[in-house]
């Protein structure tokens, strides 16, 4: 089977194109919704975030308090950093056991952080979603009801876009100057036939 990854910076749209994959019948994996799940389904993962973050990060029913982690991790860089290095290689784990149960020819696996974590090595392909920063930031600030401060800081924590898009496989132009659907049909056309080539 072909392992797909799919990225892109902050209000790029990966989401928004993976969602039309998977109106094609692509399975697809969101690691950042995932990894949340896994912080408490995983029980190793929940253990070592204790150990390092403290007890009080989970309440008494074993939910994650995201706020107080939060917290934590946000002003910190090194805080952050030992996370990320905890939740990521869990989350490959969950994304490659995932990736075994589907039928599917070739599926696709959505995050922001492909190429900062080294997830990138565990896929075949990669598609970047590229739109200008400015219609990223408008994008961001509407969806999350936040100031462009805020996003910009954001787009700090991630690799600059057009390194991403440079070590992608493909490209697809989210910047409503060109038309996504095509796009995504054509790649997934292209997709197949590897999928097909690769059994």
């Amino acid at each position: 089977m072909l392992k797909v990854g799919i990225t892109g910076g902050i209000g790029s749209g990966k989401s928004t194109v993976s969602k039309i994959f998977e109106l094609l019948g692509v399975p697809v994996y969101y690691a950042d919704d995932k990894a949340k799940d896994i912080l408490v389904r995983d029980k190793e993962l929940a253990e070592q975030v204790k150990q390092h973050f403290g007890p009080e990060v989970y309440e008494a029913d074993g939910a994650l308090n995201r706020k107080l982690l939060g917290n934590i991790v946000f002003n910190d860089k090194d805080k952050l950093a030992l996370l990320n290095s905890l939740v990521h290689p869990a989350t490959i784990r969950d994304s490659n056991n995932w990736a075994a149960e589907q039928k599917a020819p070739y599926v696709l696996k959505e995050a922001a952080l492909l190429f900062e974590t080294e997830s990138f090595h565990h896929l075949d392909k990669i598609i970047g979603v590229s739109a200008p920063q400015p219609l990223r930031i408008l994008r961001v600030m509407k969806r999350d009801n936040v100031s462009r401060n805020d996003v910009l800081a954001r787009m700090h924590k991630q690799i600059d876009e057009t390194i991403k898009m440079r070590l992608s496989d493909y490209v697809i132009y989210n910047d409503e100057q060109h038309m996504v659907i095509p796009q995504v049909l054509e790649l997934h056309q292209k997709l197949l036939q590897l999928a097909a080539e690769k059994a």
